[in-house]
């Protein structure tokens, strides 16, 4: 297999991962929560989000 493929099928793989994960932590970050406090779970699954991806 050529090793540029490899690398695009890679890529798409862990940004989609990554986007799931995105999607799912704020769904059940948001899930029953008051909305005087979706801030601040917004910001918390944002800043995970931005570890897992290496971020600052």
């Amino acid at each position: 297999m050529d090793p540029l493929l490899i690398a695009l099928l890679a890529t798409v793989i862990t940004l989609s991962v990554v986007a799931v994960a995105s999607v799912l932590i704020a769904h059940f970050a948001l899930k029953d929560t008051d909305s005087g406090h979706r801030a601040h779970v917004l910001s918390a699954a944002a800043e995970f989000v931005r570890a897992i991806r290496g971020k600052k």
